[in-house]
């Protein structure tokens, strides 16, 4: 029997990968052991490059997990250990739009200004009322922030909000010096960003690496590195490369292909974990596209093989999902995880059904080295939906590029992309499919879901909110305005001389990895 177009395709892919290594050999002949040294600087080697220091004005988990090491949020959240101060010493609900907290004394940004109530009032204020910025939608539920003392202060939100302190655990929470800003203005804080986190900034190479020391007055634990660097290296071949040389301590996105070399390799090793994020597409679903129609939807979606992907492409660094609500995060629908669908027949049925009986064409944009084997997915994923008779015009781009694109909502038919959740809250996870947040990009419009998820949002019983998420993330599924693939495992290399715990979250908290 002739094999399928993208098996060959497929196998190809593999080839390429496997030869893709940089070394002369993937076997465990060969590789020089890694010194080891005693160096107190941490560096560590990601595929691409942070995207602003304007904490509101970004969504990317990758730019997040750095930030971490120069700004505090309120509260910390793990999704294991629950909430624990962070800059907030205590808190409480005090009715259903009302948090009081207090903040801790002594804290002091890198400038050496105090940190007070004004400056709370200042951060949460502007990603509340400026709806330019890119994380204003995870914020605009705050009505205002009432300064009690220089220690104290209220949240008031416009309805309930039941997940405010996930809200206030990630991106977009950090906290800003207000006089600083409003002294010296934006431009010169976006150059030399100040914050109150254990490291503060010292230089920024853009494309290549931003360098950060050690804060010796920050208010908790001394910093354990006396300096981190976070290198921007997008090739593959070239991160693993710098780890087996010793170039770097950690090394993000590891090919499958490289896992077993680096093993045996002495003095470095790989770490596997799982995270938050799900890769998926994004389609546009307006009258106006050919995607609009919800045959067609559904006939991508039976055309790809996702278990294929995860088994061959990834590794089994993987697991196959129809919704992006993963276990551990409330609201989750657990009937959707682990489960895939793949019947390429009745997609070509489908598309026979939708006029498309001779075949159709369609625009796909993704990023190429953001993500753990990215560019060869999508080039997969290509060949299997032209075995029912759908030729794509793939764009691949560099995460800069497709960046803001993506923010200026540019995309066409369809994009491929990984979100995470750091709020561990259906919340985030399915904001982007309410009827208003959805324009211009899927143009997702169901009456029933969006009244689902905006009941949710408001929703102070947990229970009754977590059902209302799992009922709509049944809808979704089956309309399809994004096509889940697979939540996908953290791949790290990792230099033997540190002890490396990877977070679900994936954030890089520099002091939680330790020398040995």
């Amino acid at each position: 029997m002739k094999k399928k177009l993208w098996a060959l395709f497929l196998v190809l892919v593999l080839v390429l990968a496997g030869c893709s290594g940089g070394g002369e050999s993937s076997s465990s002949e060969g590789e020089e052991p890694v010194e080891k040294s005693d160096s107190k600087t941490l560096t560590i080697a990601n595929g691409t490059d942070i995207v602003t220091f304007d904490i509101h004005d970004h969504n990317t988990t990758s730019t997040e997990a750095v930030h971490v090491n120069m700004f505090n949020y309120l509260v910390t959240n793990d999704g294991e250990g629950g909430f624990q101060p962070d800059l907030a010493e205590s808190w409480e609900n005090v009715n259903d739009t009302t948090w009081s907290f207090k903040l801790k004394e002594g804290v002091k940004f890198h400038n050496g200004e105090d940190l007070t109530a004004d400056d709370v009032k200042f951060t949460l204020e502007r990603i509340a009322k400026d709806d330019t910025l890119l994380e204003h939608g995870n914020y605009n539920q705050i009505q205002e922030v009432k300064v009690v003392s220089d220690y104290e202060f209220e949240i008031i939100t416009k309805n309930p909000e039941p997940a405010l302190l996930n809200r206030l655990s990630r991106l977009g929470s950090s906290i800003l010096p207000k006089d600083y800003i409003e002294t010296e203005g934006w431009e010169v804080f976006l150059e030399q960003p100040v914050g109150t986190g254990p490291y503060k900034f010292k230089e920024w190479k853009k494309d290549d690496r931003l360098t950060l020391e050690a804060n010796a007055e920050y208010f908790g634990d001394a910093p354990k590195w006396e300096e981190l660097v976070f290198r921007s290296i997008p090739e593959d071949s070239t991160r693993v490369s710098e780890l087996l040389t010793g170039g770097v301590d950690v090394a993000v996105n590891i090919p499958p292909t490289d896992i077993e070399r680096i093993d045996n390799t002495d003095g470095v090793s790989v770490v596997q974990s799982p995270t938050q994020r799900v890769m998926m597409f994004t389609l546009r679903t307006d009258a106006d596209s050919v995607t609009g129609d919800p045959k067609v939807r559904e006939a991508i979606d039976l055309a790809i093989d996702k278990q294929a992907i995860v088994d061959s492409l990834l590794g089994g660094a993987g697991t196959v999902t129809r919704t992006r609500v993963t276990p551990g995060n409330i609201g989750a629908n657990e009937g959707l995880y682990e489960q895939t669908l793949y019947d390429p027949e009745k997609a070509k049925q489908l598309l026979e059904e939708a006029g498309y009986a001779d075949g159709l064409e369609l625009s796909m944009a993704a990023p190429n080295g953001r993500y753990l084997k990215d560019k060869e997915t999508v080039e997969l994923v290509t060949a299997m939906l032209s075995e029912v008779g759908i030729t794509v015009n793939l764009e691949l781009m560099e995460w800069s590029a497709f960046n803001q694109r993506y923010q200026d909502r540019d995309f066409n038919e369809m994009f491929y992309i990984g979100y995470g959740n750091s709020m561990f809250d259906a919340s985030l996870a399915l904001d982007r499919l309410t009827t208003e947040e959805a324009k211009g990009e899927s143009d997702y419009n169901n009456t029933e879901v969006n009244d689902l998820l905006l009941a949710a949002e408001q929703n102070m019983n947990p229970e009754e909110r977590a059902q209302q998420y799992q009922k709509a993330q049944e809808i979704i599924a089956e309309e399809r305005p994004q096509i889940y693939m697979f939540q996908l495992n953290a791949i790290t290399g990792v230099n033997d001389r540190v002890e490396f715990k990877p977070l679900l979250n994936e954030m890089f908290y520099a002091d939680s990895i330790t020398l040995k």
